[in-house]
């Protein structure tokens, strides 16, 4: 699943991913909550910059919802680096990718926080910044 509201990045995000993921996309934290609950997701791609929360309070909500708090969060954030790994430890994420992001490296990032070996037919969540 990706949350992310700006265009270009949930659209390029969605163009890599979808070779090996079904993607489920929200433009909004409160959407993408809604959406997480009912899909179910492999792993949710969260943007810190979202026009109706902030990351910290859209993955305080993810990690306390039961039925959600399993599910791995990356963070993709155009903050600098070492703010970006800050912030996406404090705000309780498993990890966080760099905008932009690397197109060459991407799937492999992501690859690694998917558990199935068969990723078709699983449902990944991106959030988006």
């Amino acid at each position: 699943m990706i949350i992310e509201d700006n265009p270009q990045n949930a659209l390029l995000m969605k163009r890599l991913l979808q070779v090996r993921y079904d993607i489920i996309h929200a433009e909004e934290g409160g959407i993408g909550l809604e959406m997480a609950a009912t899909a179910d997701p492999d792993l949710i791609l969260v943007d810190f910059g979202l026009p109706d929360m902030d990351g910290q309070t859209l993955v305080g909500l993810l990690k306390h919802d039961p039925k959600l708090c399993q599910i791995p969060i990356v963070a993709v954030t155009a903050w600098p680096e070492e703010t970006a790994r800050h912030l996406a430890k404090i705000y309780g994420c498993d990890d966080f990718i760099s905008k932009p992001i690397n197109t060459k490296t991407f799937l492999d990032q992501i690859s690694q926080y998917i558990k199935t070996q068969d990723p078709k037919g699983s449902n990944l969540t991106y959030a988006h910044h």
